[in-house]
């Protein structure tokens, strides 16, 4: 059997493939980041197409980490019900799910919170509206919210939790130099600009246990001035496996990195593809928890050739699926040609209109 479509286990979780859907903004919660009916049919629709692990949104643990809005939501226990009609029907359909757990930080949306977004640290020219650098007492009461989030989650029927530290977000805004300018504990070192995920890590193991999946999706770089570079991520995926992390999967860029973003445009190529392939390697040779790749995979070779060759465990796609939830289905009875996606990043703009993300390039092919 070819390896991308063999069984396989994540700290207990039994995944039936090795093709993971990274979390993407769908754009079809309530304005209070209830589940609907919408966004339940999604999540279905991609484990009936074959996908073995799908990412929830990023969903926000706090009301001031809300990223966008009709954003999904963790962040009080009355959300529970919902999400758990969300994951039944994703069992039901045979699939697996783990939620994202976020905080937006400085890229909070304030029109939609009430609240100034939340930083690292506050210097000028980081923002033309205000912001509130948090203290560590702040920190304290984050790190007791993601734990708070992840029983939630455990609670509502997810197969695990997933850590969101990318792609400028707020944890990942700790780790990277160009956000983080503190001079206590939590800046200056790497040591001490990941001492913030250590305690996150230990106080969602505590609230969740040992036997409970537990991942992270982190930057390998920025790809920024004065961001976070390859040998300092390397340190940060160090002390994370040490302090109980299961798996990383592994993205790059900044929401502000405009061709080396996290979601980049013309992947019309192999070559194009994986585009965080060589920092994935770097990763490969020193750390042992499994790697899950992102970033532009769009075809089956390529996906295979980085799981044969042992560069990844996991490959996880997100654009691809919006256009062909069935997109892996579709590979496992032989029909192997590149995924449809175009790359075009137009499937985002029906979200912000309240009407969800979807393929528009597919709607104006009909």
């Amino acid at each position: 059997m070819n390896r991308l479509f063999e069984s396989s286990e994540i700290n207990g979780m039994k995944l039936a493939n090795r093709f993971v859907r990274s979390a993407t903004w769908e754009g079809m919660a309530s304005p209070e980041g209830e589940v609907t009916p919408k966004l339940i049919e999604t999540m279905r629709s991609l484990a009936k197409g074959g996908v073995g692990l799908i990412i929830s949104s990023h969903a926000y643990i706090r009301t001031d980490g809300q990223a966008s809005p009709w954003q999904i939501g963790i962040y009080k226990d009355e959300l529970i019900p919902g999400l758990k009609e969300m994951t039944d029907a994703v069992h039901e359909a045979g699939g697996k799910i783990i939620m994202q757990l976020a905080h937006a930080g400085h890229f909070a949306a304030q029109k939609l919170t009430g609240q100034l977004p939340l930083v690292v640290s506050n210097y000028e020219g980081l923002a033309k509206t205000p912001r509130k650098e948090v203290t560590v007492d702040d920190m304290k009461e984050l790190v007791v919210a993601f734990a708070e989030a992840a029983r939630r989650a455990k609670t509502a029927g997810f197969d695990g939790v997933q850590i969101h530290s990318a792609h400028g977000y707020f944890l990942s805004q700790f780790l990277s130099p160009a956000f983080n300018r503190r001079s206590d504990n939590y800046g200056g070192t790497i040591n001490n600009r990941a001492r913030i995920h250590v305690e996150t890590v230990k106080a969602i193991r505590n609230a969740v246990g040992n036997n409970y999946p537990l991942l992270i999706k982190m930057n390998c770089r920025d790809f920024a001035e004065n961001g976070l570079d390859l040998d300092d991520s390397l340190v940060v995926a160090n002390l994370l496996s040490d302090a109980g992390l299961d798996a990383i999967e592994l993205s790059g860029g900044m929401l502000t990195g405009g061709k080396l973003s996290p979601s980049r445009f013309g992947i019309n190529s192999p070559d194009k593809e994986a585009y965080f392939r060589e920092e994935l390697r770097a990763f490969k040779k020193q750390i042992k928890i499994p790697l899950i790749l992102v970033g532009g995979n769009r075809s089956f070779e390529v996906a295979e050739q980085l799981v044969e060759d042992g560069s990844a465990d996991y490959i996880s796609m997100s654009r691809p699926l919006i256009r062909e939830p069935d997109l892996i289905a579709r590979w496992k009875s032989g029909d192997q040609r590149k995924a449809e996606c175009k790359s075009d990043n137009l499937c985002f703009m029906p979200g912000l209109e309240g009407k969800g993300i979807y393929c528009v390039t597919k709607e104006r092919e009909k």
